[in-house]
């Protein structure tokens, strides 16, 4: 099913529960009533097309619109992207992170298998925190110079230096996956822990892990797939002569 403007919001999350993560990153909270899509984005000031689109993209795999989403400013993606980051560190690394705790700790056994769980975890969650500081630090605000200046049709040297020194290209050959070592995490749950009685905090852990695997991928997309092909586009503009 195609989401369209003029539906209910509250019908779309009936419709798709896992889009209430998307809609949050928004600013959209819950509690909005039987509002459109359309009215609730005037509201906030949202660019209607863009919400609608990311929302299509989450709810549907098979949507991704490149050549839609290469349309928008590599500004909006770049906000809705940091917004992304935000609810990782914020909310989903802290929800997961608590849940390994309780089981660690609610273990009675002696050689706790839960502190294999909770090593990892720490290691994998440095290694999510080094990619998006290098992302944020270094490759939007990169981007970011290089759409203002197209925009002000401006071609400084110091650009044109940090274009030679580090495109796009060297940051997509130097982009890792972070969302594929989740799937060793997830092994160390469904084949390699002792089986235990009291399942249901795994269970948890387990669709936890995957909503993140899932969202990450699905950011990953959106990256490799329309930023980079638009950032390069932008480059070639400010090396033309």
């Amino acid at each position: 099913m195609l989401l369209e403007k003029e539906m209910k919001l509250a019908d779309v999350i009936h419709h798709d529960y896992n889009l209430v993560p998307i809609i949050n990153r928004f600013g959209i909270v819950l509690g909005f009533g039987d509002a459109s899509i359309e009215s609730i984005c005037i509201n906030k000031q949202i660019n209607t097309d863009f919400f609608l689109t990311i929302l299509n993209a989450f709810h549907d795999p098979q949507y991704l619109d490149k050549e839609h989403l290469q349309s928008f400013s590599a500004s909006l993606l770049i906000d809705y992207l940091k917004k992304t980051h935000n609810y990782y560190l914020a909310h989903k690394i802290p929800e997961i992170e608590c849940l390994i705790n309780k089981m660690e700790s609610e273990s009675n056994n002696i050689k706790n298998p839960y502190q294999l769980l909770q090593t990892f975890f720490e290691e994998y969650k440095a290694e999510l925190i080094k990619h998006i500081e290098r992302e944020e630090l270094r490759v939007y605000p990169y981007v970011l110079e290089l759409e203002s200046a197209v925009q002000k049709n401006i071609k400084p040297a110091s650009l044109i230096a940090k274009i030679e020194d580090y495109s796009i290209s060297a940051y997509e050959e130097e982009h890792d996956n972070v969302e594929e070592k989740l799937t060793d995490l997830k092994n160390i749950i469904i084949k390699y822990l002792a089986p235990s009685e009291n399942q249901d905090k795994r269970f948890r852990l387990l669709k936890n892990l995957t909503e993140l695997e899932k969202d990450l991928n699905d950011h990953a997309s959106i990256e490799d797939l329309i930023l980079v092909p638009k950032v390069e586009i932008l480059e070639k503009k400010i090396l033309n002569n």
